[in-house]
């Protein structure tokens, strides 16, 4: 039988629920997920919190607090995660984008124009790539190995109608000549923990980088500095923790950039 509640008294109960699971944001969790069972924003929740809950919204919220309390990651739930303003999809096997990797957007646009072909490696859902074909308004170069993150970040440039061409191949393999390459590579060291739905639920291909989850780059930078052009740009994401200045000898330029909590970042060097 369908609990006689109002929208508002769903949320209070379900967030009570959650909080006992120990889910971090249990209000906001939610709230995100009672609006994704009807159909609406959360803005909605707050004009209509009178209104009773319908029968088809409690089972689907009913199942999606379940899930959450098991450990799901909301996003993997909806389907979808923001990055730089814009829905993105996302689903299990492709890695939920963060805001910190953000600040590969913000480090690109502060460059001067590039000139030539910008490629983005591991896409994953495409977030990098399609926000930087829309920001900079061309076409941009994506590569994963994944056939599903492929498909998936298809999707969403379609849908957000990015000028993206996507390649199947390892890192920089199947790429030719670059004026820019960007990437947020896996950088987790293998033996660090994890909370529970990362560890559990997002691929691990596209977190660790091996011991001390430099391993990919190691691969990356060799082949960035065959395929830029002089005076070309490699920009990725990285580690607090990571040594990266002994990867990058005979490069022109080499800064590593901090978060808004002051932790290094991002990795820029110039070739």
């Amino acid at each position: 039988m369908q609990p006689d509640l109002t929208l508002g008294q769903a949320v209070r109960q379900g967030a009570e629920l959650l909080e006992r699971e120990g889910i971090e944001a249990p209000r906001l969790t939610a709230e995100v997920l009672l609006a994704h069972a009807l159909g609406r924003d959360r803005t909605y929740l707050i004009a209509h919190s009178t209104d009773r809950l319908t029968e088809l919204a409690w089972i689907h919220y009913g199942r999606w607090l379940h899930e959450r309390m098991g450990g799901k990651p909301t996003q993997y739930i909806t389907r979808q995660q923001e990055f730089y303003g814009r829905p993105f999809r996302v689903e299990p096997g492709v890695l939920i984008p963060r805001p910190e990797t953000e600040h590969i957007i913000e480090a690109v646009l502060a460059l001067p124009a590039i000139e030539g072909p910008i490629v983005d490696v591991g896409t994953g859902s495409g977030c990098i790539a399609i926000t930087l074909a829309l920001e900079l308004k061309r076409t941009v170069f994506a590569v994963d190995i994944s056939g599903r993150a492929l498909e998936i970040a298809r999707d969403n440039a379609a849908r957000l109608e990015a000028a993206v061409e996507f390649i199947a191949g390892d890192l920089l393999t199947p790429i030719g000549r670059a004026a820019l390459v960007v990437s947020n590579p896996p950088y987790v060291p293998a033996g660090d923990e994890l909370a529970r739905e990362v560890r559990v639920w997002e691929p691990s291909l596209a977190l660790f980088g091996g011991g001390d989850g430099l391993d990919v780059w190691r691969r990356l930078v060799p082949q960035a500095a065959r395929v830029l052009a002089p005076g070309g740009w490699l920009i990725g994401e990285i580690d607090a923790r990571a040594e990266m200045a002994p990867l990058f000898g005979g490069w022109a330029e080499f800064s590593v950039l901090k978060d808004l909590a002051g932790r290094p970042r991002i990795v820029r060097a110039r070739r």
